[in-house]
């Protein structure tokens, strides 16, 4: 082989020396381009996954913070529950003791503790014929007193536990209860009825009246009797050993709470400390009868 046959040899070797290159290099980059795609598909799969995974952890999440949102809630309307009954519960409580307090103190002070404040509804009766007692019951000046004690008067008068004179005009009478319904200007201080059939023969009274004239006299007694039969046959009134006079007819006869339980109306003249009251529940229906409203309820 000459030279140039040797030349032109190598030659054809170093061509297939790079074509066998080329054809490597293609070979690397579609390897290269195929990992590429398989790589990006794995990423983006796994994008997917941790993207559903973020948003199924942001549901839960919320779906959590929702529940114990509603849980607070619920142990809050359930404790602030407890709490206004436990306030509710101290506040009757209070209430209860302090009646109780006040019933200590008028039992162990004979009455006491409430005369104070009963006096300021008691007020003295008098026409130019007669002098009797009377008790506000209605905050609009409505006072009650025996209609034996106004009847046939031209003026009534009465007077209050300040020694005030005010002039009072009638509203009506029921004869038959021997109640009379008279009225005064202004506002006052009021006596409340209490549940007459709750009465218990043996428990203290006082009454406050006007006997002789002697006006705001208090009296003390207990109960004698209950649903005893008075002049017009009706079995509704307290028999009582409280001292009765002249003058007391149509005052309070007032329990250790101080509240009305009847009305005096009566007494046996021949026998010493044998008075009688209208009961209070009678009382009030007489009263809303005269008034034809429900003055008292």
């Amino acid at each position: 082989m000459d030279h140039h046959e040797h030349h032109q040899h190598h030659i054809s070797r170093l061509k297939k020396h790079r074509n066998v290159l080329y054809i490597l290099l293609a070979l690397l980059v579609l390897i290269q381009t195929i990992s590429f795609v398989a790589l990006s598909s794995q990423v983006s799969r796994l994008d997917s996954r941790l993207d559903s995974t973020r948003k199924d952890f942001s549901n839960t999440l919320k779906e959590n913070n929702d529940y114990y949102q509603q849980f607070i809630q619920q142990l809050d309307m359930h404790y602030q529950k407890k709490i206004n009954e436990l306030s509710s519960t101290v506040a009757d409580q209070e209430q209860s003791f302090a009646q109780q307090l006040s019933l200590l103190k008028a039992s162990h002070e004979d009455f006491s503790g409430i005369i104070s404040d009963a006096i300021q509804g008691v007020v003295s009766v008098g026409t130019e014929k007669s002098a009797g007692s009377g008790f506000i019951m209605h905050e609009d000046g409505y006072i009650v007193t025996n209609a034996h004690v106004i009847n046939g008067a031209k003026s009534i008068k009465v007077v209050n536990s300040d020694g005030k004179s005010f002039p009072a005009g009638l509203v009506g009478i029921d004869s038959f209860y021997d109640i009379a319904l008279l009225k005064v200007d202004g506002k006052y201080n009021i006596l409340s009825l209490s549940n007459s059939d709750q009465l218990q023969v043996g428990k203290k009274v006082i009454a406050i009246g006007n006997p002789y004239g002697l006006s705001f006299s208090v009296t003390e007694g207990i109960i004698s009797a209950i649903d005893r039969t008075g002049p017009n046959g009706k079995a509704e009134y307290i028999q009582t050993d409280v001292s009765l006079n002249p003058g007391n007819s149509g005052g309070p006869l007032i329990d250790t709470q101080g509240k009305v339980v009847g009305i005096n109306n009566f007494k046996v003249s021949s026998a010493e400390s044998l008075g009688f009251a209208l009961e209070s529940n009678s009382l009030k229906q007489v009263v809303n009868k005269i008034a034809n409203s429900t003055l008292i309820r």
